[in-house]
């Protein structure tokens, strides 16, 4: 039971992750969209569906975020409008998930998942031990910012690999984030 939280506490690391660079995107203003975004979003970008992103369609879709996200319409998110923004996105994608493991779990076909119909992960599985860098069955939390730091490294490849890897930190360019 213990494996399974600390599993589940690592796949949400993961999650966050991707949820800062998806803001991270939103609020960098200039350049280029990281690769994982425009993958995860390229259906809602191609405005033509063409199969194909101009940089007209990723502009458009990047200024109707913005617009979006833009409550009170000034041109400018401030903190609240951000967090608002933020917490609509993961609120979205936490209920695509949660219709997601219904349709592919729930055997009594009640549109729930009792403790027996839930996924259990796997003993040993292989997401797990590759955490466990020093196999010691436990997860610390140094373990677990080494693989944020890796995550970081092969995600945000590229010119400005550095604001990526901040977003995905949950910090500012060149800042370290705390380890409390």
């Amino acid at each position: 039971m213990k494996t399974d939280r600390r599993l589940v506490s690592a796949l949400m690391l993961a999650a966050l992750s991707a949820a800062a660079l998806s803001t991270a995107a939103l609020a960098k203003g200039k350049g280029d969209m990281p690769l994982p975004v425009l993958l995860e979003r390229f259906e809602a970008m191609d405005a033509d569906k063409d199969g194909k992103l101009s940089q007209a369609e990723i502009a458009a879709y990047r200024s109707q975020r913005f617009a979006a996200a833009d409550a009170n319409g000034d041109g400018k998110l401030d903190k609240a409008e951000l967090m608002a923004f933020q917490s609509d996105e993961r609120q979205a994608k936490a209920e695509a998930r949660a219709a997601r493991m219904i349709a592919r779990f729930d055997k009594g076909g009640d549109g729930a998942l009792s403790a027996e119909e839930m996924p259990a992960a796997r003993a040993g599985g292989r997401g797990f031990a590759r955490l466990d860098a020093d196999g010691d069955g436990a997860l610390s939390r140094d373990e677990l910012a080494a693989a944020q730091a890796a995550f970081a490294r092969h995600a945000c490849k590229g010119a400005d690999a550095e604001s990526c890897r901040a977003g995905l930190n949950g910090g500012a360019a060149g800042q370290a984030v705390p380890a409390n």
